[in-house]
């Protein structure tokens, strides 16, 4: 199998083309830099990707609250992490930094709030 993809790992935004061999091993061409074959495999193998969300909130000064995965994520969890996200209703405050949800779809990756939100 063979994908031709555009690096995100640097500004350099070199084009990758990234071969899975039928016994598994994979080959990256078109990077510049060791974070491009990374990214390659990464995304040939098993391709991550960090979630951003509003969470619900009650008795704050807001209604929601921007939170986000800590760490990148499995993309094929994505669909459930965000459901497990809208299913939550935090109660104000929350602070910068604080654990929305504690390993989101069997992760092992937090959830955590990315701004303040003061309780009214």
């Amino acid at each position: 199998m063979t994908k031709e993809m555009i690096c995100i790992s640097c500004p350099m935004g070199c084009m990758l083309t990234v071969v899975q061999e039928a016994d598994g091993e994979v080959r990256v061409t078109g990077n510049t830099c060791k974070r491009g074959e990374t990214y390659g495999r990464q995304e040939m193998t098993c391709p991550m990707r960090v979630v951003t969300s509003l969470v619900r909130l009650e008795g704050g000064v807001r209604p929601v609250c921007s939170c986000k995965t800590r760490q990148p994520i499995p993309k094929a969890k994505i669909p459930q992490a965000l459901e497990e996200i809208a299913a939550q209703l935090k109660r104000a405050p929350l602070r910068r930094g604080d654990v929305v949800i504690a390993d989101v779809a069997g992760t092992g990756v937090d959830v955590i709030a990315t701004s303040d939100i003061a309780a009214r």
